[in-house]
Formats: structure tokens, sequence, C-alpha cells
């Protein structure tokens, strides 16, 4: 009697869970953006949003929860039912740089389910129009024929623009110093002061100051290049291997989401980025669609933060020292 009633309840969860799949979504799905509106996480939760309230029949809303380099939004969502109502906009620095710099109070891995990648945007390394170089050879060249001239911005410590600059510097074997910020935006405004001469942002944010001529694009991460910015080549091209880290969005939710809802999210979501109209919206923010599986975005997840924690030990870079 023992393995009927066993057979039954197995039987029961596996007739619950296809019910599941097949009402979901019944009520309103909150997505989480760990950022204030506007910017890059911001487009990516409302377009996502959107897309789904169209697509799934049911309205799909943005939640901005800002605070503790996106800790808050991660601890809301890793703590919240795993039903597929409380999604979140995960990306490079709450499921990567974060978590290789710091103890954060979540585990980027265990706490969370991976839904599906959206897409995302290079780094470059630019300089100030008064550093006389047009290549990364002509930029190493000059720090080492002028030690101690040089100094580069960051958007704070353990930010992407901040381990891909220490990456280069490990590969180039040069020495600059580093000025961290409250953000990208004051360091851009330091270096077109002329404080600051070298930054490693995303393309997205240098963008503007690249149309208006005020600095100079050496290098670019990735592993092709950009098509809008074809005369820039990678750092692999300039003779630098491994520096294929891109600033990057998701869309993930607590852990033990049920696999039916998960895969149905997924198929939906790439779906709409394969979509001509959402791939030119997402342009405007430098934002190139990468397509996964959940299993394919949780590997993902795991090559990123076990890249950028051997960046950070090399570095020595931590945020708990």
């Amino acid at each position: 009697m023992r393995w009927i009633r066993h057979f039954a309840a197995l039987a029961a969860a596996g007739l619950c869970l296809i019910a599941t799949a097949q009402t979901y979504p019944s009520k309103p799905v909150r997505i989480i953006a760990p950022a204030q509106p506007g910017g890059g996480l911001d487009l990516i939760g409302r377009t996502i949003a959107e897309q789904l309230t169209r697509s799934m029949g049911q309205s799909f809303f943005v939640e901005n929860v800002s605070g503790g380099g996106g800790t808050i939004a991660s601890m809301s969502v890793a703590h919240a039912a795993p039903d597929g109502y409380t999604l979140m906009v995960g990306y490079v620095a709450t499921h990567a740089t974060n978590p290789a710099v710091r103890k954060v109070p979540y585990d980027a891995v265990r706490d969370f389910t991976p839904i599906a990648m959206v897409g995302g945007t290079p780094n470059v390394l630019i300089v100030s129009p008064s550093v006389p170089v047009d290549s990364l050879k002509g930029l190493v060249e000059y720090i080492r024929k002028n030690p101690g001239k040089l100094n580069y911005g960051s958007g704070g410590i353990g930010t992407l623009n901040h381990l891909v600059m220490e990456q280069f510097k490990a590969a180039a074997g040069v020495d600059v110093v580093v000025a961290h910020y409250r953000g990208i935006g004051p360091a851009f405004a330091d270096l077109l002061g002329g404080q600051v001469q070298i930054m490693t942002p995303g393309l997205a944010a240098a963008l503007p100051h690249l149309k208006a001529k005020k600095i100079r694009l050496l290098a670019i991460t990735g592993l092709k290049r950009h098509p809008l910015v074809p005369d820039v080549p990678t750092f692999e091209e300039a003779g630098y291997k491994g520096f294929d880290g891109v600033q990057w969005y998701g869309i993930v939710g607590p852990a033990k989401m049920p696999a039916e809802v998960t895969q149905r999210l997924n198929a939906e979501i790439n779906k709409a980025i394969a979509a001509p109209a959402l791939r030119q919206r997402l342009s405007g923010e430098a934002i190139d669609p990468m397509p996964m599986t959940p299993e394919q975005f949780g590997q993902f997840i795991q090559s990123e933060i076990a890249h950028w924690s051997a960046v950070a030990r090399e570095r020595h870079i931590s945020l708990d020292d």
C-alpha cells in the first residue's frame, strides 16, 4: 500500500506541475529591476515586461528596488515564493562581479533559478584625446615611458569596468593608478575634465562622447568587433586573450521554480529577443541579444563568477578588506 500511496503522490505532483504551467500566469507578475528608473537595467526590465504582457496574456510589471549594489533586490527575490510571480533582472553585478569581490548575503547560484539571458553590451578601453596614442600597443608603450603620469577612472570598487582594467593591467604588465567614483557618470566627468586619462566603460555609455569626439576608443571586449564601432579591434585582435567579458542582463527567479514555468518563460523571452523590433530597441543601449536555455544561462553565471573571482584574487580586490 505504501508504494501505491507514493505513486499517487508523485502522480498528483506531476498533474499539479502541468496545471501550474498551463494556468501560469493567473495574476500579475513582478519583475524587480535592481536600480532606479532609467538606464540599461530599467530598459531591460520594462522591455521584457511589455513583451511578456503581450505574449502571455497577463500583466508583467517592473518594480525598481535600488540600493546595496543590487543586494537589496537580490535578497528580496531570493526569499520570494518560487512560483514564477516574482522575477528579477539579474545582471553582471548581482550575479558575477559582486559575489567575486565581496561576501554578499545570498548565493548567486543556489538561491536563484536562471530563466533566460537577454543580452549584453561590451566594454571599451578609452583614452582622453590628451593621450597621444591610437592603439593598445601604443598605450602600453606610452605608460611605460611615462610612469606615474596616467590615472584611470572606475565606477566603483569591484565594478565590471574596474575589473576589466585591472585584468588589462595584469595582462600588459603596466601600472596605472585607479581613481574610484560613485558611478560611471562622475568618472566620465573627470576624464573629460582631464583628471583621469583612461577608462573601460560600457559601449553604450561611451558612444555619446565618441560622437562628440571627446574620447578615443582603442579596444573592445567580446569575441568579435561591434557593428556600432566596426573600426575598433577586440582585445584579442590586439594581442590580449580572455577579454570576452560584457555587461550582461538576464531574467532570474527564486530557486526551485517549477521547471515548466521556467521553460515557458525562457521560450517566450527567446522569441521576443529574436524579433527585429525588440532588437532595434535594445540596440539603442548597444545591447546585443544572447539567447540561451535556462541550463546554459546557469552555466554562464557560474563561469562568470569563476572568471571575475580569479581576477579579483590576482589583483587583491576585495570590498571586505
